[in-house]
């Protein structure tokens, strides 16, 4: 049998997996609101909770939604769908499949059709590593959590210190991966333009720019409500700019 990215077996196995997530959600929402009911807390507040939370997902949603239209082109729809989905993003995800497909002489978004071999090796790249935090999480993040805190009564200034220097490796990483192409402008790669490498640079700007304008609305404003969408909007924002950009640049 000719394997097929978008086969009906794997829309109902990521479909199954992706139930059995909302059905985890809405259980403990039930059972959150019947605690909620038993030690006497606010119903109005709970309900007006739930609805804004309902709400303000609806925009990260289309980011969401979008990053599984992205994908797909080159891995079908379920396992964009599924990792997504459950504990996926969409900066792991593209940086995971990207590193699995060009470890196979692949291109991501340029890929005609993909082996069951291939599409396994992906999947496995793109899932396994992701679980290494969760697998962690039972095994240190105790540990870790009552060492913060008593970093933290001892000398609050270097736990702030250390937090913020962990945040900024995270995010110095991400940005190693949008400058890692940039030696391409004094280094081409043959059959490519030299100012491809700066696609990923631009689209990050652009993102940036979106992020600090709703940053000065929320400010000058007073609109609150920017504050649960920024993030949202800059993302959706910047993937529509990396169309005209690469369409400029490539």
């Amino acid at each position: 049998m000719e394997f097929r990215t978008n086969h009906p077996l794997l829309f109902l196995l990521a479909g199954v997996i992706v139930a059995a997530v909302l059905a985890q959600s809405v259980y403990f929402l039930a059972k959150a609101v019947r605690r909620s009911r038993a030690i006497g807390m606010d119903q109005a507040k709970i309900r007006k909770t739930i609805r804004t939370a309902a709400i303000f997902t609806v925009a990260p949603a289309i980011a969401i939604v979008i990053s599984v239209i992205a994908l797909s082109k080159s891995l079908g729809l379920p396992l964009p769908w599924l990792r997504l989905s459950v504990v996926g993003s969409l900066s792991y995800e593209t940086i995971a499949a990207e590193n699995a497909v060009s470890a196979m002489g692949l291109t991501l978004g340029k890929i005609g059709s993909l082996t069951a071999r291939q599409y396994v090796n992906i999947s496995l790249v793109m899932t396994i590593s992701i679980m290494v935090g969760i697998w962690l999480v039972p095994l240190i993040g105790k540990k870790l959590h009552n060492g913060m805190l008593s970093l933290g009564s001892k000398d609050g200034k270097w736990a702030e210190i250390l937090n913020n220097a962990m945040f900024i490796g995270m995010i110095s990483a991400f940005l190693g991966y949008v400058f890692c192409d940039f030696s391409m402008l004094w280094k081409p790669v043959p059959g490519t333009a030299a100012t491809t490498g700066l696609i990923p640079v631009c689209v990050m700007a652009v993102s940036a720019v979106v992020m600090a304008l709703c940053g000065l609305a929320m400010k000058r404003f007073h609109w609150k409500w920017v504050n649960d969408y920024a993030l949202p909007i800059s993302l959706v924002l910047g993937m529509a700019s990396a169309i005209p950009i690469t369409a400029w640049l490539s």
